[in-house]
């Protein structure tokens, strides 16, 4: 199934000269959807680790089922101010912002391999704070899966120069 038919390119969003590849298009067609997480699921399986996150909130999406497929624990990395209890944060730079990701200062145990999954890698802002937080927690970065690549904006090859394993199941220009 060639996924890239079910993904939606919308320009001028959320700011001028920025074009949003618009993952909604695929979830609302269950083929498509179950395709992408088998993908996904299939990708997961080669990686050690004990845990699986996701970023705040397309990532949420996909992490759900490989979670309950390979029945690992879920932890929620939440924009700032989202999560009750006690919490880790990082500040990060977006392609059209600023933002700050928390996680639960209870979620990871010192030593424990975190596989971090999301919708999109972009310029890699989001990302990088996700490993980040991470091992601030105490684990480490088993690997990232992404449903899309913007391979022609920097964040891919920034993970990979940091030493980061990245899969993605479909790769598309930024712009």
């Amino acid at each position: 199934m060639d996924l890239k038919k079910h993904i939606r390119s919308i320009p001028d969003y959320p700011k001028k000269g920025i074009l949003f590849r618009d993952i909604t298009t695929l979830i609302k067609d269950a083929k498509a959807f179950k395709f992408a997480n088998d993908k996904i699921i299939e990708l997961a399986r080669k990686m050690n680790f004990d845990k699986v996150a996701a970023i705040e909130s397309r990532g949420f999406v996909f992490a759900s089922a490989v979670s309950y497929q390979l029945e690992k624990p879920f932890i929620l990395l939440r924009k700032k101010n989202k999560l009750p209890a006690e919490v880790h944060s990082v500040d990060f730079e977006l392609e059209y912002g600023k933002a700050t990701i928390e996680v639960h200062k209870d979620s990871i145990e010192k030593g424990e391999r975190i596989l971090i999954i999301d919708d999109l890698i972009a310029t890699g802002g989001t990302a990088e704070a996700a490993a980040k937080i991470i091992e601030i927690s105490g684990g480490s970065v088993a690997g990232f899966i992404f449903v899309i690549n913007l391979f022609d904006l920097p964040g891919n090859n920034l993970l990979k120069k940091k030493g980061y394993k990245t899969e993605s199941l479909v790769e598309f220009p930024g712009h």
